[in-house]
């Protein structure tokens, strides 16, 4: 159990592009607290030079989060209370905290969160996808290899699926979404809540067009949502078991490319991840 007299850690939701957004409670808090960990000092002294505040700072980052956990918990440990906040929106979310966040709780500090503003909630909210269940995924890898692999594998998910993409890299993200997923219906959702957000709906093809013939749909910071794969119709019979529908063609003595297109067909997927799929079963079948 936490001990009332240290400090408390608020995980502070700040705004992602319009200032209104931020909550009284969130406002109040960073103006009470004795320190705020912030992700980029210098952009979040904005936020507090609008609020009329001048609470000290420290940078807490990616590089430098673990090596913050034992200064941040004495300052609990002394009684100071800590805003945790991002660049915009909810910490943890695609930002730093987890480390933080995972050490302190144990040791038994007490976290509090301040909820408010968050890209992927915002977005989801507007684009009339399917939002009772969605799997998202933060942003894909950076390299063309492992995002189409990471695509892959997320392909026969019914889930509506959601991505945070950078503007140089969405054009290409673009191109193995069609690759990876077909035609589904996209929802392009770009610099929410700030002057020019905009939200462009089609297939990977047709949003690939749109930037190309307006290049400024290209700037700003991105989610990306995906309708989920359509839901197999099995009538009265029990799904079918990927690994025993290939077991049984193998053993009847089809090749494994051909085997890799029929699972691609029947299951979804792309035909080199059932290739692989495929060799390995082989493979183990062979005494």
């Amino acid at each position: 159990m936490s001990d009332s007299s240290m400090g408390t850690l608020y995980v502070v939701a700040t705004p992602i592009g319009n200032l209104e957004d931020l909550s009284p409670r969130a406002a109040r808090v960073l103006g009470e607290v004795a320190l705020i960990a912030a992700e980029d000092t210098r952009h979040s002294g904005r936020l507090l030079r609008y609020l009329g505040l001048s609470v000290p700072m420290l940078s807490l980052h990616e590089h430098n989060e673990s090596a913050r956990v034992a200064q941040l918990d004495a300052r609990l440990a002394g009684g100071d209370s800590i805003a945790l906040i991002s660049d915009a929106g909810t910490p943890l979310i695609s930002d730093p905290g987890f480390v933080l966040v995972r050490e302190l709780r144990a040791r038994g500090r007490r976290i509090v969160p301040v909820p408010g503003p968050c890209a992927l909630v915002a977005a989801l909210s507007a684009a009339g996808l399917p939002t009772d269940r969605f799997l998202f995924q933060g942003f894909l890898p950076a390299k063309g290899g492992g995002r189409r692999g990471r695509l892959e594998a997320l392909a026969g998910h019914e889930e509506t699926l959601v991505f945070y993409e950078s503007p140089h890299r969405i054009r290409d993200t673009l191109a193995d979404l069609g690759t990876c997923l077909g035609d589904r219906r996209l929802v392009l959702a770009r610099e929410l809540t700030k002057t020019f957000e905009t939200f462009l709906d089609g297939t990977a093809a047709e949003l690939l067009e749109r930037l190309a013939t307006d290049p400024d749909q290209a700037r700003g910071e991105f989610v990306i949502m995906v309708a989920g794969a359509a839901p197999r119709d099995d009538g009265d019979t029990a799904a079918v078991d990927a690994d025993a529908l290939l077991g049984a063609m193998l053993a009847e003595g089809v090749g494994v490319k051909q085997v890799a297109a029929v699972a691609s067909r029947v299951l979804g997927g792309a035909k080199k991840t059932w290739y692989a799929r495929a060799l390995v079963l082989k493979e183990r079948s062979q005494p």
